[in-house]
This record gives C-alpha cells, structure tokens and sequence, in this order.
C-alpha cells in the first residue's frame, strides 16, 4: 500500500494539510480507516469533549489504522482551556426576547436557570466586567447590554434574543476576561497528552507568550516531547502576537471565539496577516472553525465553504481543520475527500506556488540557508521534488516556509519527526534510516526508497540535502543536484 499518500495521483501530491477531529462520528473502526484513505493528515483530540479514556482510545484506534496503510498521522492534543459558560436551566433551554432582563448569578445553581437567571461558571465575572459593556453568550448568537453590577450578579438587557440552552460559552465584546489560559482540568490533561505521545499539544484562549511557556514546561515535565499550538482566539492575543508567534511552534487561527471577540468583519483581514506573520518567522499555521460546518449533515459543501477553504490555501495557510464535520458529521470521511478536492484546486493557482519569504533577510544558521538555497535552486532548475534527508526535521520545515508546487520528501528515522512533518505543507514524511547502509550509498538509498514508493522515477531532476553526519540534528549543511538512475 502506498506510504506517502492517499491518492494514486503521486505526481501532483496534496500540500495542504487536513486537520480532522476525532468523536463519536469517527469511533467505528471502519471510520478510521476511511477518513485516512479519504487524506487525513493530522488527527485532533479535544479535551473539551470525553474523558482521557475517550482520548486515549480514539488515538490508539487511529495509529492502528495509520499502521494499515504503513503511514504515520500525526496527533493533536487540544485542550479545553478556560471557556467561560453558563450553567444550566431547569428545562434545558430558554427563549430570551429583546427587551428583557437577565441576570447572570455567580451563586446560582447549576440547573436553576429561568428566564430570569442563570449561573456562570466564572465567579470572577462581575469584577472583570463595566456597565455599558456587551456580553456575547453561545458563539455571539445571543447578545447582552450591562446595566448593573454587584458583588455576585451581572445585570443585563437582551439586546438580541433567541434560545439559550446549557453551558454556552460566554465572550465580553471586545475581550478583557482575565481568566488564567490553563486550568486545573488542562493540568491533567497535559498528563494524557503527554502519556498518547501526542504530537502537538493545542493551548486554548493564549493571551500572552507566557501561557505557551508554561504550557512547554508542564508537557515536557509530563514526558511530552511534541510542539505547542498557541490558538488565538481572544483580543489580548492579538495585542501580543509577536511573542506568541516566537514562543509557539504552530498557530492556530480559532475563527470561532475570535470571531465573537473582534467582530465578523474583522476576520478576513486578520487570517491573512497572521498567516503571513506566522510563516514569516517559520512557524506553522492552522486555520480552523467552521470551514466545512454544513456538511455536518450535507453530503456536499456550500459554494461559500468551498471558497473559505479555497482562499486559506491560498493565503498560504499549512493546514485546514475540521471540527464538528468530523467528530459528530454524518459522514466524515466525505468531508475529508471534499476539502482535499478544493485544496488541489486552489493549488493549482499560481498565487499559490509563488513566494517571497525571507529574500531580503540573513539567515540565522547553517539548515535554514541550505533549505532557502534548495528552494530557490528547486524553482529555478523545475527539479521534479526534493529529498531532505533530516533528524529533526527542520529543514524541511524550513523549505515549506516557501510557496512551491515541488513536493518536499522529509526522509527520517525519527517516528516522532515523521509524525510532526505530517503537519508542514507541501512535506511528505517518509521513514528511512541511513544509520543501516554504508555512509557512500546513502544517496543512492535514498533516491531508491522514493522511485521504490512510486514518488520518483528515472530521469527525474532531484535537489538533496543532508548533512556531514548520519543521525545528528541541526547538521545539514550540504545541497546536491542528482538525477534519478545516475546517483553516485
């Protein structure tokens, strides 16, 4: 079966990323196997939704589903971080109408909620509130005017009604809420990611560098190992983007609570500039929420959805992400299958393949110059892919930072640096360990391995790199211009 790819199309490999999300849609084990050959690339587990035994089994049923078609999909740890929600009603529900009063009571019970009152799971709130400002319940559907403020409650106006049901998060417009980014629960959950060797570990509602920190340091206390997804999904984020951006390996831009927080208007701008930002210092950018949200009962996308996914590859995004259109859709694997058909399309315009980065700026060591130097030379000469023979996989990753129809083979022996390449656009990880064959074959090996996966063929131009050393990480320094059948 084919390691690299989904698709019998090798020539033309997708490189754009998909970002599934695991749940009760995708438990049945035919499921797994079926959203992997629809093009699954990355796997995401949510701590928000099932217990650490719902997370440990889920990733397990994946892996062993990756392991039929010999082939690694990485795994995404999300935590719930501190989401602010109401409690409950003692109906379950409510119709709010304009014009009305509703209180929201830090002493409230859990599901005592009426049409006059319900509780909050931040006790915090009044003193982190003014009169005058707007609260946004469930996703920005329901909107709320303070007027009063006391020790316990929160006064409100129903500016914008509707119905109201349990434990619906709860943004202040405009942001300001001062809830620490990671909770007692992101605690113990750090230890389950840690525990499923999680690739990437997600930080929900990140305000500054410091939360990512943090974060690191608790995983790799755990024994985790994978790179840290700062989610930007609040104002204070983005008032401190910069530092996030340096701190994390990867970006998240989580359009939902984002888009509550600053206004719908504001997220087309905000997308491309963060995902301009990101790759410009060489991290990696998700974007997320609502891409795909109507084929969670449709089979097929919406003209609107094909175009939102469409413009985020050509913004230059690494990866687009699924959330509810896997975990609870009808049909996930469909959606996986639709999304990596407007990806290949969208890659087909040349806005796409064209880049800039980095031509005016120095480089800061050895493995980023030989990739910007294999890039430029790729481009330039129509080599048919590139093979980045690398231990950490940073070459590679620094090679995806530009825009490139030419697929960029990250041949290691790290299971742990297949799995996190699964991420980097344009990269195609493959297993190979040049520990096992004289230090004088390994090009040839590693051109063998790739004509052997159907990736390459004779004649084929390829532009390889590697370092000095087999096995060592951070030492490529070296750049060569082969043809396939003609390797010394």
């Amino acid at each position: 079966m084919n390691t690299l790819l989904h698709s019998a199309d090798l020539a033309s490999p997708r490189r754009t990323k998909i970002v599934g999300t695991l749940g009760p849609g995708t438990d049945a084990p035919e499921r797994a196997l079926a959203l992997i050959k629809a093009g699954l690339d990355v796997a995401r587990v949510n701590f928000s939704h099932g217990g650490a035994g719902e997370v440990i089994k889920r990733t397990k049923a994946i892996r062993e589903a990756a392991e039929q078609f010999d082939r690694q999909i990485a795994i995404l740890a999300d935590l719930q971080g501190p989401k602010l929600r109401i409690t409950g009603f003692k109906e379950g529900k409510i119709i709010l109408e304009e014009g009305a009063r509703f209180i929201i009571d830090t002493r409230h019970g859990v599901k005592d909620g009426d049409l006059e009152r319900v509780g909050v799971t931040y006790k915090d709130l009044p003193k982190d509130v003014e009169v005058g400002d707007s609260l946004l319940l469930d996703d920005g559907n329901i909107k709320l005017l303070i007027e009063e403020i006391d020790e316990h409650q929160v006064i409100t106006r129903v500016i914008v009604g509707g119905k109201l049901s349990d434990s619906k998060g709860v943004n202040r417009q405009g942001g300001g809420l001062s809830v620490s980014s990671l909770t007692d629960k992101d605690h113990l959950d750090i230890g389950t990611a840690a525990k499923i060797e999680a690739d990437y570990l997600a930080v929900s509602f990140v305000h500054a560098a410091e939360d990512i920190h943090q974060a690191r340091r608790l995983f790799r206390e755990a024994g985790g190992s994978g790179g840290i997804v700062a989610k930007i999904e609040t104002s204070e984020a983005l008032s401190n983007i910069d530092e996030i951006i340096e701190a994390a390996d990867v970006v998240m831009i989580a359009r939902g609570d984002l888009g509550v927080e600053v206004g719908d208007a504001q997220l087309v701008g905000l997308q491309k500039k963060i995902i301009n930002h990101t790759r410009s210092r060489n991290r990696i950018v998700i974007t997320a929420t609502q891409m795909m949200q109507s084929m969670v009962d449709s089979p097929q996308p919406t003209r609107a959805e094909v175009m939102d996914v469409a413009n985020a590859v050509l913004d230059g995004t690494d990866a687009v992400m699924l959330s509810a259109e896997t975990a609870i859709g009808r049909h996930p694997e469909k959606v996986i299958e639709a999304m990596d058909r407007i990806c290949r399309g969208a890659e087909r315009e040349r806005i796409a393949v064209v880049s800039g980065h980095r031509m005016d700026s120095s480089f800061d060591n050895t493995d980023e110059a030989i990739a910007m130097a294999t890039m430029y030379t790729a481009n330039h000469m129509g080599a048919k892919a590139i093979v980045a023979l690398t231990e950490s996989g940073k070459t590679a990753k620094y090679m995806s930072r530009i825009s490139s129809g030419i697929p960029i083979y990250a041949l290691t022996r790290s299971i742990a640096t297949e799995r996190r390449a699964c991420l980097y656009r344009g990269v195609y990880p493959v297993f190979f360990d040049p520990t096992q064959i004289s230090e004088g074959t390994i090009n040839r090996g590693a051109v063998e391995e790739l004509v052997q996966r159907g990736a390459v063929k004779e004649g084929d131009l390829l532009i390889l790199t590697k370092g000095d050393f087999t096995g060592v990480a951070g030492g490529t320094n070296a750049m060569k211009i082969v043809t396939v059948g003609k390797v010394a």
